[in-house]
């Protein structure tokens, strides 16, 4: 028997240490203290003052025994499942599940590669081509339709989304009332309030603002979700050098106390209600005054907020799969393969804004395409190696003796499609192959994918009950 044997089974990876989390999270729990967030809601701040933070009109300074109160009520285990009751994620420690962002205004057309306004058609297409990629996980819509009228583009979203995938949807709303749109639609499909609590078919998602701050549409939406139960993903966008320090660690703990003063009004409202939290962590690009999606410092600090996120023994909502660049190009491809591995690297839970570029001003769902292989390849690599007798191939080794070769071995044949990875859009051919088949690019050969499931995948129909309950809702919404 070996002693002190440390066996790999995935590969490892981190930025910070356990005692850098710790001071991180020390520094959070001052600044919430200390500091305050500003909320924008009556009854959260109700629930603050009754429960021992400190109310100043819209200040509200929070104790850190009331974080630690947070932490432990929130669930750091939970499954959220598809519009047909399958188990579709199991959320945690390390279990790492990838999809798109939600509310550019703009779409790369995938049959004329124009950008253009993001239409209502566009959310069904995103839906459907989630639907068919092995390696999407959980949709939301790249996008924000202007084709319809502005106050529901979130409920033609949702309805388009529900409509043309079996996944588990990340919704957002502009309003609660929205909001409450959508839950009734995801409670018909479940088939009730009790098989929802069972059962639940999407997350919800919000944002704080910013420096520290809850406005009133973020504070009822959360309150509303905490209420029913429903999965919730509260995570700010903190821009280093504009709307956080320009320092990393800072950065990080401008972040958590962002997220976590949502969990602690959330907890407080209803203890268990799971919680996801996390951010869209980058820079401000200097030159442009971008928000940039395709700097290194994206994968690194969101790998670093995913440390300290598991230290608290929370769910991570990260970032990556997307880019800066206008087009699907060398530079998307880049942007998108380094972000995809530190997330994957990292072992955070949800990984959205798959498919974004522009700065996250036009989803494209060439990209989104490509990513999936890019996914694909990065989770090859992170599943480790396996070290066993069968695999160290001693005996094999030893049969076939020097000069020979393990081509026509049965441990090869037993071995290479579980060990190997194959591509769908990666060439590997020899130069006369790929010429004779019309010198594709790997852009050509992404649309022509893209163009393949449009035309021929389909997601199983929403039944006749969910479908007159969205028209009823549409109409009441429509007459608001």
């Amino acid at each position: 028997m070996k002693v002190n044997y440390q066996s790999n089974v995935s590969t490892q990876f981190r930025v910070l240490s356990e005692p850098q989390c710790e001071e991180i999270y020390f520094a959070m729990l001052h600044v919430l203290e200390k500091t305050g967030v500003d909320v924008y809601s009556d009854e959260a701040l109700q629930l603050l003052k009754e429960n021992g933070a400190i109310v100043d009109g819209h200040r509200v300074y929070i104790p850190s025994q009331m974080v630690k109160r947070a932490l432990a009520s929130a669930p750091p285990r939970f499954t959220v499942y598809g519009r047909d009751g399958t188990k579709a994620l199991l959320i945690e420690p390390n279990r790492v599940y990838f999809g798109p962002g939600p509310t550019c205004p703009n779409f790369l057309d995938p049959n004329t590669g124009e950008r253009r306004r993001y239409l209502r058609k566009d959310a069904a297409a995103t839906a459907l081509v989630c639907d068919a990629l092995e390696n999407i996980d959980f949709v939301m819509s790249l996008g924000t339709i202007s084709d319809v009228k502005q106050s529901l583009a979130d409920v033609y979203e949702f309805v388009e989304m529900m409509a043309n995938t079996v996944k588990p949807i990340v919704a957002w709303s502009f309003s609660l009332e929205s909001c409450k749109d959508f839950h009734q639609i995801a409670l018909t499909i479940a088939g009730g309030k009790d098989e929802f609590a069972r059962k639940p078919n999407y997350f919800f998602y919000a944002e704080p603002l910013s420096p520290l701050t809850s406005n009133r549409e973020a504070s009822e939406k959360l309150l509303y979700c905490a209420e029913h139960g429903i999965p919730l993903i509260y995570t700010p966008c903190p821009i280093a050098g504009g709307t956080a320090p320009a320092t990393f660690a800072g950065v990080l703990v401008n972040a958590l106390a962002e997220a976590l003063h949502g969990l602690v009004i959330a907890q407080l409202k209803r203890p268990g209600v799971p919680f996801v939290i996390g951010g869209v962590v980058s820079i401000m690009d200097m030159s442009d005054m971008v928000l940039s999606y395709g700097a290194p410092e994206l994968g690194l600090l969101s790998a670093a907020l995913t440390d300290v996120v598991k230290y608290l023994g929370m769910p991570m909502w990260s970032t990556g799969g997307c880019t800066d660049s206008k087009i699907v190009d060398e530079q998307a491809a880049l942007e998108s393969a380094l972000s995809v591995a530190m997330a994957q690297l990292s072992g955070a839970n949800l990984v959205h804004d798959v498919g974004y570029i522009e700065s996250a001003l036009t989803g494209s769902l060439d990209m989104l395409v490509m990513s999936d292989e890019i996914i694909s390849m990065v989770k090859h690599i992170t599943r480790g190696i396996e070290v066993n007798e069968e695999t160290l191939a001693v005996d094999v080794i030893n049969e076939v003796k020097p000069g020979g070769n393990f081509l026509e071995t049965e441990h090869t044949f037993k071995h290479y499609r579980s060990e190997f990875w194959f591509p769908k859009l990666m060439d590997r051919r020899n130069y006369g192959d790929w010429v004779e088949t019309g010198r594709k690019t790997l852009g050509e050969r992404v649309n022509d994918r893209l163009k393949n499931i449009l035309a021929t995948h389909t997601a199983p129909p929403l039944s006749k009950e969910v479908q007159e309950t969205i028209k009823e809702i549409l109409a009441m919404s429509n007459s608001r």
